[in-house]
């Protein structure tokens, strides 16, 4: 393995869990990736007042950013795998942290460290394709929305024109589906805005 392509395997594993000084510098990068998807999801999540949301795979904290910044009294709580970004995260949110708007907690989709039905709105951006269970992070997801309660899952399902098979299967053979399985109403895909040529989607419903 030369050089080169042993440095794009570095900055790729960075994705999944990042770690020390390069994951941080991959954190303020996603931010700026991402940043017209991740309004949309947040537009989209028609915030009523007062709501307690969830952000799984919240990296370095600029969704939490927004929403805490809202004139909704909003309680957010970032969820990430990375000791890194959850630095950045606070960083970038020490005023809400203090005001304990926002609060940051390590742990995986998978098991949520969270107590049962405390969530109206569980959402995640582009994280969905780094989760190992599927099955056991939706039930998660589940366990911890209030009834009524909504969930929306963004990532994307193709670039410049050309649609991802293995992301549209994903969405509609096992992301779908499980959903209706654990009785989520309204489940739907929402088509969202092309960011750097990525499509971007979302599935979404309501507990």
């Amino acid at each position: 393995m030369n050089l080169k392509t042993r440095f794009y395997n570095i900055i790729d594993s960075q994705y999944g869990r990042p770690t020390g000084l390069l994951g941080r510098f991959i954190g303020e990068k996603m931010i700026r990736q991402h940043q017209p998807e991740t309004l949309w999801t947040i537009e989209n999540l028609n915030l009523q007042e007062n709501e307690r949301v969830l952000e799984i795979g919240c990296g370095a904290g600029f969704a939490l950013k927004q929403i805490s910044s809202m004139n909704g009294g909003h309680h957010v709580t970032g969820l990430d795998l990375s000791k890194s970004l959850l630095h950045s995260a606070a960083m970038r949110n020490r005023k809400a942290l203090k005001q304990k708007r926002i609060e940051l907690v390590l742990g995986s989709v998978e098991e949520l460290p969270l107590s049962e039905e405390q969530f109206s709105a569980v959402y995640s951006i582009h994280s969905v394709y780094f989760w190992e269970n599927l099955s056991r992070s939706f039930e998660e997801i589940h366990r911890v929305m209030t009834p009524g309660g909504r969930v929306m899952i963004t990532l994307c399902d193709g670039k410049d024109g050309e649609e991802w098979a293995s992301v549209k299967q994903m969405i509609h053979r096992e992301l779908i589906p499980m959903m209706e399985r654990l009785k989520f109403s309204e489940v739907r895909v929402l088509g969202g805005p092309v960011s750097r040529g990525y499509q971007t989607v979302a599935v979404a419903g309501v507990k």
